[in-house]
């Protein structure tokens, strides 16, 4: 069963900065270097200090970005800075956007605390492989802080609504704070509500308790953290602790039938690679893929929307316009038998296996070190980047669609990294979960 709970949670005081658009962020994982000093010059309490803070040359054990961390989570309390909620609390996440496509969409979050729970239990659920780099360093940070500061964003199955019908009364009867992020996906507005009413927070409660298979959407890397830090401090305390908020971490829950959840494609650009021609990559991919010229960048597209289950297939622009399928799906059974189906036939999957493993020869190692690969959302710079030689090709995919994250997570196999990218992210920095040995929810 999916146990969540409220939590005193840890807020930022807009009395003291202001406008949440400030202070709030991307998850860590988003923030690269110059988007983390954009959030440095935002505010003196922005968040990227605590999740994400500037490493120096003179790091050691005693003064590194963890160990600063914590100086200004205790700083900022004692400035009153971020306050804990007087009393336990569920929130709410509305996100509005419009897709690149056009569309204006909501997609609503519900952020609690939830019992964690090993994968093998059946309550929650993967659909990716993880990295042991990542997960290191958020342990390095959780153990230095003792709190959860970011959210893992996870789905979970709801087909009539009824999380959000019981929480809807609440929220047209109060106004919600809001902001928006000025970074990364600055467009997305977000509507946040902290939700105190027992009687509501008590329904929803009994509501999620008899789910199961709620997969992780995003925060992969932050769920096994949590699960990390809960064994570790179990160890460390052996006598049974009810409600110890360490065996607990700190979700927002999507339903899977929520009209606003979108997934992205991610596309792949090749580069500092010289193996092979672009000739010579077509020549050699036919012996798994049909290889079929377009006209431009609309034809491809519009070929790719031509989405077959049966015939995964993906866009190669090296100047040029080609759209390669799968030739027939007996080649990924004959070469990996001991993978479901369901995975062998995602249009990711047919990519690497196929066409940049064994076709232009960069390895998994190679891939997870990102040495000739970057992925993009947006595929303009990548067809820029082609056209100015300064990479090979571009690789260009369809989204995942949500009813193959749901088949590969129940057939228990986990999607190639960046296979998905739920969109827009669930900013950090509304709310936090302390953790400690004495916290209890």
């Amino acid at each position: 069963m999916a146990t969540i709970r409220p939590y005193r949670g840890l807020r930022y005081n807009l009395e003291k900065v202001g406008d949440l658009s400030t202070v709030v962020t991307q998850p860590y994982d988003r923030i690269h270097e110059a988007e983390q000093a954009r959030y440095y010059a935002l505010s003196p309490y922005n968040f990227v200090r605590i999740i994400l803070g500037k490493r120096t040359p003179a790091d050691d054990d005693a003064n590194n970005a963890y160990t600063r961390a914590h100086c200004y989570d205790q700083a900022w309390q004692a400035e009153g800075v971020l306050v804990r909620e007087k009393r336990p609390a569920l929130y709410v996440l509305e996100q509005a956007f419009t897709t690149p496509d056009g569309q204006t969409r909501v997609r609503r979050g519900l952020s609690a605390a939830l019992q964690l729970a090993c994968f093998d239990e059946g309550i929650i659920l993967p659909h990716e492989r993880t990295l042991s780099g990542p997960k290191v360093d958020r342990l390095n940070l959780t153990r230095a802080t003792q709190a959860a500061w970011e959210h893992i964003f996870i789905l979970y199955p709801d087909p009539e609504n009824r999380v959000n019908s019981l929480l809807q009364p609440y929220l047209d009867a109060h106004a919600p704070a809001a902001a928006r992020e000025q970074v990364i996906e600055s467009a997305v507005e977000q509507r946040f509500w902290v939700v105190d009413d027992p009687q509501v927070v008590a329904a929803v409660v009994e509501e999620m308790a008899p789910k199961r298979n709620l997969i992780i959407a995003d925060g992969h890397h932050r769920y096994e953290t949590a699960l990390n830090y809960r064994d570790e401090m179990q160890a460390q305390q052996p006598e049974p602790r009810a409600g110890a908020a360490f065996n607990f971490t700190q979700v927002t829950l999507v339903s899977m039938s929520d009209p606003g959840l979108v997934i992205l494609p991610t596309h792949r650009l090749i580069h500092s690679y010289g193996r092979l021609t672009a000739r010579e990559a077509l020549e050699r991919a036919r012996e798994y893929l049909t290889a079929t010229p377009v006209a431009d960048r609309a034809a491809m597209e519009r070929s790719l929307a031509q989405v077959e289950p049966s015939h995964p297939r993906f866009g190669f622009y090296d100047g040029t316009y080609t759209v390669l399928a799968l030739r027939d799906p007996e080649v990924l059974t004959r070469l990996l038998p001991d993978r479901a189906a369901c995975w062998r036939m995602l249009d990711v999957t047919v990519l690497h296996e196929l066409f940049i493993e064994r076709v232009l020869g960069i390895d998994k190692g190679a891939v997870e070190r990102k040495e000739n690969i970057d992925y993009l959302r947006d595929p303009a710079p990548g067809y820029a980047a082609v056209d100015r030689k300064e990479a090979q090709f571009l690789l260009l995919v369809n989204p995942t669609r949500m009813e193959q994250v749901r088949a590969c997570t129940a057939a228990g196999e986990r999607m190639p990294q960046k296979s998905t990218d739920f969109y827009p992210k669930v900013i950090s920095g509304l709310v936090m979960m302390p953790i400690g040995v004495g916290e209890r929810v």
